[in-house]
């Protein structure tokens, strides 16, 4: 019997390997996975890997109860970044993410050729639907055009309708993130259709509403959580029962970084839908995400933000001010420029 989106699976994956890393005869792939991981995905990711002629191997492990470093006292460190450190790409399917773990840290420091690249809880229907189906030279284009457009302004603001009221300034030293899918280079990537950057965060004030996701701890939010935010901290956090379990997630850390602002990014894959899977949710077309917690010394020099462990939520349908220009309005891009591109991905 065909199982769903087999076929389609299958082609996904070939763009994943042939064209996202460029794989090449002979290099070491590591596909790490966790007992929550999609085996579907894994395989056929392997099968393909393996078609091109490169090594693949396979690495699943019991799901930690955190993510980032706090899934370090879960994980065979040791083993895990000693088998990192020597591939030539790594791929993370894990649904309790390896990214920013010590592992992780380790091996992006130190093996200098290692391409990683997140799909965090990546699942069958979304892997058809955000890498197999869509048309990623077109996404690219239009992505690093929002991307040189951001980076020229010295002043952001961003509202919802839910309540969000954000305002900051840029700071040119912080590195942006303009993620279009592509593998073939050393370093850290992302899935095609974010855009992520770090303001002064000591310029960001406003309100914040979470009103998509939130990962961790809650998942798919059934009610805003509205933040009161002042130079770049959270300082007030109100709503219903999930802002309650999010405040208490937060303070269960005992470190008051958790409360800060790390990043904020848009999101822009044709093919995402809000599901609860933050790899997924961040890249909603039309919203915008924030970080709170830890920030690698690598995106914003020299510290970063040192913090126990890091959450994305996400801002639907967000309107967008650089300096005076309005490029973005309740989910919709209104800019002419970037418009004709919006059409032909739509095709």
């Amino acid at each position: 019997m065909v199982k769903l989106y087999e076929y389609e699976l299958q082609k996904a994956a070939d763009v994943l390997m042939k064209e996202m890393f460029k794989l090449k005869k002979d290099e070491t792939i590591i596909i790490t996975a966790d007992t929550e991981s999609d085996e579907r995905v894994v395989n056929a990711a392997a099968r393909s890997a393996f078609a091109v002629g490169a090594k693949p191997m396979v690495i699943w492990l019991p799901s930690p109860l955190g993510v980032g470093k706090a899934a370090d006292p879960m994980l065979p460190v040791d083993s895990l970044t000693a088998a990192l450190c020597e591939a030539n790409a790594w791929v993370e399917f894990n649904n309790q993410w390896l990214l920013y773990s010590t592992p992780f840290e380790i091996a992006m420091e130190k093996n200098k050729k290692l391409r990683y690249l997140c799909l965090v809880g990546m699942d069958t229907d979304m892997m058809v639907r955000v890498i197999g189906r869509v048309d990623r030279k077109i996404l690219s284009e239009f992505l690093y055009k929002v991307t040189e457009m951001t980076e020229k302004a010295e002043h952001v603001r961003i509202t919802t309708p839910t309540g969000t009221d954000l305002e900051f300034d840029n700071e040119p030293r912080h590195r942006f993130t303009c993620d279009d899918g592509e593998a073939s280079e050393p370093g850290m990537h992302m899935l095609a259709g974010q855009i992520c950057w770090i303001p002064r965060f000591e310029t960001i004030n406003g309100t914040l509403v979470f009103d998509g996701s939130l990962v961790p701890p809650c998942g798919l939010l059934t009610e805003p959580i509205v933040m009161k935010v002042e130079k770049g901290r959270v300082v007030d956090i109100k709503g219903g029962e999930q802002a309650m379990q999010f405040k208490e997630w937060l303070e269960s850390f005992d470190d008051p970084n958790m409360f800060r602002l790390a990043h904020v990014c848009y999101g822009f894959n044709p093919g995402a839908k809000l599901t609860g899977n933050i790899l997924e949710d961040e890249r909603v077309w039309g919203s915008t995400e924030w970080g709170l917690g830890y920030l690698s010394p690598i995106d914003a020099p020299p510290d970063g933000i040192k913090a126990k462990s890091h959450c994305d939520g996400i801002c639907l349908n967000s309107s967008v001010w650089l300096d005076d220009k309005k490029i973005l309005e309740n989910g919709v891009v209104i800019d002419p420029d970037l418009q004709e591109l919006v059409e032909k991905l739509k095709k």
